[in-house]
């Protein structure tokens, strides 16, 4: 079969010939249609994630959307190493495959899954949105940021402030459902007060945070100071990743002296709950209610596109 194969972690994957998988117990062959390009998969190709390959080579890709012998359609994750989802054929675990609907799309699906199920079950699961409340998402313009607007309202949330460095896609996010934007590229000062006229009277209820860094010191340190603690009871501020940044400094004090509860996105939830957002994404995605811009690119073009500025676009990779 031709696959995405990666052979050392500071070179791209080549498009190349890879062994056929052959299945062993409880595992299903998996003919792929679509599979997309995510930050996640970057990272682990680079050896820079937790779940980066210990042995190479291996083909790319953690999930993506086939069929399996019998022609059951099906979205799959975790496919066994060194075999990945950016191939012809791959090989998964029977429970690591959901069928899907007939009315999503194999490429939409792909595109759709990873980044609608992480930001529902940030939103729902962890956050626990209560409606009404508002909603800070910090990295409003990556796809991820941009599913959770659109989940957000979904969810009940009575306004969403969209916060991002790309000015023309920040422009886009009223469309999608964002209530107001703040353009986090600003002086400390003029960037703690934007922060503030957002809030309003009532405070963020959930910030959603893909970014950490610089616009996360800035935020917490508007949020820990008396006159925002006083007016907000409990804020519950989700860590999803650190495209900005690493790090922050936080004086210990200023946490204690706030209802601001900081989490992370611990992990992998429990079963149920990764159904529940599965079947929601699915529901709302089969509805319209969640929009996505993609790209289609070939397979066999894995090598060009893979450091491609996506700009709030998802990359699918498609069998032709």
């Amino acid at each position: 079969m031709k696959a995405a194969v990666l052979h050392a972690f500071d070179k791209r994957p080549a498009f190349e010939q890879f062994p056929d998988p052959v299945a062993h117990e409880d595992e299903l062959i998996v003919r792929v249609q679509a599979a997309a390009l995510k930050p996640v998969d970057k990272r682990a190709a680079n050896g820079s994630h937790y779940a980066s390959p210990r042995a190479l080579p291996v083909v790319c890709g953690i999930d993506g959307v086939g069929l399996l012998d019998d022609g059951t359609r099906v979205y799959f994750a975790g496919p066994r190493p060194p075999y990945g989802a950016m191939a012809q054929l791959t090989v998964v675990p029977r429970h690591h495959c959901l069928p899907l609907p007939a009315d999503v799309d194999d490429v939409n699906a792909a595109a759709l899954i990873n980044p609608g199920m992480s930001a529902w079950l940030t939103l729902a699961y962890r956050a626990k949105l209560v409606p009404g409340e508002t909603v800070l998402i910090l990295g409003a313009t990556g796809v991820t940021g941009k599913l959770a607007i659109q989940i957000a309202k979904l969810l009940g949330a009575g306004r969403v402030v969209a916060a991002g460095r790309n000015e023309q896609v920040l422009s886009t996010l009223h469309e999608i459902g964002a209530d107001a934007i703040i353009q986090i590229d600003k002086p400390g000062q003029d960037l703690r007060e934007t922060y503030g006229q957002q809030a309003g009277d009532r405070g963020y209820g959930v910030i959603v945070d893909y970014l950490w860094g610089r616009p996360t010191e800035i935020l917490l340190d508007f949020m820990t100071r008396k006159e925002f603690a006083d007016v907000q009871s409990d804020a519950r501020l989700v860590q999803a990743g650190e495209s900005a940044g690493q790090t922050i400094s936080l004086p210990a004090a200023a946490l204690r002296s706030s209802a601001l509860t900081i989490l992370g996105t611990a992990g992998v939830p429990p079963r149920e709950a990764l159904m529940d957002a599965f079947q929601q994404v699915m529901t709302h995605a089969a509805l319209g209610d969640l929009r996505i811009d993609i790209e289609r690119v070939p397979l066999e073009d894995v090598e060009c596109a893979w450091e491609r500025e996506s700009r709030g676009r998802r990359i699918v990779f498609v069998k032709d």
